[in-house]
């Protein structure tokens, strides 16, 4: 059998291979729909069953303590990416929970900060002589290009001249502080800052420092140790690249009260 014979019979099995996937195809894909929406369907009777139960036992009156632990906290709702919202959870009229930003998004937000802050440091010229509050806005456009609020637009808002802010049910659920990098005072001061505004355990938050130093790599150094320097720096939880860093911070008024920060660094030097 010479080779021109073997790529023959090769394609002719391909072409029997993909006719009869066509097939399983046709079966198979309303198939795998049909199971989706019957998880989905089970899953919403579910979380409502629990949440009836809740009510019951929330408005007999009594303490009552579970055997086993279950969340106290739901993903917030109002905080939604474009365009594939996610649907709101019913409401229970007794058993409240509290919302939270949950890794998935608090790690996309986090990406789409690197992302835009990447494309200032490739054009050093057109940033390097904004200040903080007009770098925060460059932050705030391409944010509320992938989410939206509950019955807005927007659902990162600015508080003050360099903060980011998501305001869910009158609880602060992330807060970003921009800063040009200024030395360790000035680093300590926003560190202070942000966790002033963090009101509950659950509640993520960023440092943004930009860096109009040409020695990005000592600027980095000293970063890191002004960081763990401050007095309500608990630990380092991971390294998640050459310019971000995650970290746990004591509450100011409750040394019990765990909260995160991801510090992240960019360079825009002076040009």
């Amino acid at each position: 059998m010479d080779g021109t014979e073997t790529k023959r019979l090769f394609e002719k099995a391909i072409t029997e291979v993909e006719k009869y996937l066509t097939w399983q195809r046709a079966d198979v894909g309303p198939f795998n729909d049909r199971i989706c929406a019957e998880a989905a369907k089970r899953i919403e009777a579910r979380k409502k069953t629990l949440l009836e139960s809740r009510n019951i036992a929330a408005s007999l009156g009594y303490k009552m303590h579970p055997q086993l632990p279950y969340p106290t906290t739901h993903r917030a709702p109002q905080i939604q990416r474009k365009p594939t919202p996610v649907g709101r959870a019913p409401k229970a009229q007794t058993y409240v929970s509290e919302p939270e930003l949950v890794e998935d998004d608090y790690q996309h937000i986090l990406g789409i900060i690197e992302a835009m802050s990447h494309v200032m440091e490739r054009s050093p010229r057109s940033f390097s002589r904004l200040g903080e509050e007009d770098l925060r806005q460059h932050l705030l456009v391409p944010l509320n290009g992938h989410y939206k609020g509950d019955g807005t637009a927007e659902a990162f808002n600015n508080i003050g001249k360099t903060d980011i802010l998501i305001r869910v049910e009158d609880k602060n659920i992330f807060v970003a502080e921009c800063k040009i990098w200024g030395g360790d005072k000035i680093l300590s001061e926003a560190i202070d800052q942000l966790l002033g505004y963090l009101t509950w355990r659950d509640t993520k938050t960023a440092l943004i420092i930009f860096s109009r130093l040409k020695d990005f790599t000592y600027m980095l150094n000293t970063m890191w140790k002004s960081i763990e320097a401050h007095p309500h720096f608990k630990r380092q939880v991971r390294v998640e690249g050459e310019t971000r860093r995650r970290y746990v911070f004591r509450h100011q008024t409750d040394p019990d009260r765990e909260l995160l920060m991801t510090a992240l660094a960019f360079n825009i030097p002076d040009v």
